[in-house]
């Protein structure tokens, strides 16, 4: 029995022992090593790519449709690889600190408040009518409402006709409609209906990139919400203009800094905004944008290119001038499908420590740089760790901004 045991306690170790090296052995390590899917730019051949690849035990050798790469040992096919072909994407690198302002698709409700009546109980008529902060009002009898002043105008008209307001409203992915009586607001000498509501936003972030092909550009890399309701603010049109950094709010741990800036929406405009989404802010720009420091600009560095180690970002902390700053990516996450923290950057380079202790508020979208190609934007800071924060890849970006990555899309718009 004691023999028995003995013998299999050898032939675990053997067994450990051989898994642990295993992984060592060159053949095997080089097929552990081979990507099962992999992107090159439209200007390179699948095949020189698959001869770089090339160890002494494996071959690699591509198929007829130059979309997979299949590695053999002994002639004998053991792993394929799936080659998809990117475009050649040359972007101007962003850094600009730049004003938005949106204009909400209908009007956003952010609060209720009571009207006191002439001959009743103070009341809020919107609270009555379930109307829910965070609602967004689409039509009010009928008429398509975009602004606070066009809601005025109906709750006026159906007060002095002392008739309710049929509302058309959106609530999350549902439309419900409800109808709800003003009332007299006796001591404003107007009808109210109780509701705190919002037709516009504003703020400050950075440019991240621009494409001179289609004047198509991203900025901020992250939603913007309603300060109030927290919810994401559904556009109907929108503004970016040119900014002027005035002081930093330096950050520390659990307070995050801030950008302060100012700008004129009639003075500065830049172009136009048509989307607000998970991944940044987009639209066109009304005319060319430089960079002084890449005026050719640079290529795309998809996320499978991204390395651990040294990059740099671009942003502005005085007046308009753009800087370059060290930073460090920790960890790169590519995924196959779009997310909006792929990377987590650390800032490294002691001058923009000194002055904002890291990212700060208003630094959302600064390009980040490395091996001189555009891999994607910062997004988020840590509160805990101001030093550090989340990034963005820049090819979600540019899915968002509508600019073809593949070039088999262009064929297809071609061929249409």
């Amino acid at each position: 029995m004691k023999d028995q045991q003995t013998f299999k306690y050898i032939c675990g170790s053997v067994l450990l022992l051989f898994m642990l090296i295993l992984p060592l052995i060159a053949p095997v390590h080089d097929y552990l090593s081979i990507p099962t899917d992999v992107k090159i730019s439209a200007s390179n051949d699948p095949e020189v790519l698959s001869e770089g690849e090339e160890t002494e035990a494996l071959t690699a050798f591509s198929s007829t449709d130059d979309h997979q790469v299949f590695y053999e040992f002994a002639g004998v096919p053991l792993k394929k690889t799936d080659v998809t072909q990117m475009r050649d994407i040359r972007l101007i690198p962003g850094g600009q600190s730049v004003g938005v302002e949106l204009h909400t698709k209908g009007v956003l409700v952010v609060g209720h408040h009571l009207v006191n009546g002439e001959k009743e109980a103070k009341k809020s008529p919107g609270e009555e009518a379930n109307v829910l902060v965070g609602d967004i009002l689409l039509e009010g009898n009928g008429q398509e409402l975009n602004s606070m002043e066009e809601l005025s105008s109906i709750v006026k008209e159906s007060g002095e006709a002392e008739k309710p307001i049929e509302l058309k409203i959106k609530r999350g992915k549902e439309m419900i409609s409800t109808s709800l009586t003003p009332v007299f607001n006796a001591q404003e000498k107007e009808f109210q209906i109780g509701l705190y509501i919002r037709d516009s936003a504003a703020g400050i972030g950075t440019m991240t990139f621009y494409d001179p092909e289609t004047k198509k550009y991203g900025a901020l890399g992250h939603v913007i919400s309603d300060m109030d309701t927290k919810k994401p603010i559904e556009i109907h049109e929108g503004t970016i203009v040119r900014s002027h950094v005035t002081s930093i709010e330096k950050g520390s741990q659990g307070i995050p800094g801030e950008k302060k800036a100012k700008f004129s929406l009639r003075d500065d405009r830049l172009g136009t905004i048509t989307k607000n989404t998970p991944f940044g802010i987009f639209g066109e720009l009304d005319g060319d944008m430089k960079n002084e420091t890449y005026p050719k600009g640079v290529p795309v560095g998809f996320a499978e290119e991204v390395e651990e180690g040294p990059a740099q970002i671009m942003t502005v902390l005085d007046g308009e001038e753009m800087q370059t700053f060290d930073v460090e990516i920790v960890s790169n996450m590519p995924k196959k499908s779009a997310v909006t923290k792929g990377l987590i950057v650390k800032i490294t380079d002691p001058e923009l420590l000194d002055k904002t202790g890291g990212i700060v508020q208003g630094m959302s979208g600064s390009p980040i740089i490395q091996n001189g190609k555009i891999i994607g934007a910062v997004t988020h800071v840590f509160v805990n760790d101001p030093t550090s924060g989340y990034g963005v890849h820049i090819e979600w970006m540019l899915q968002e901004a509508g600019i073809p990555l593949y070039e088999d899309n262009i064929t297809k718009q071609k061929a249409s």
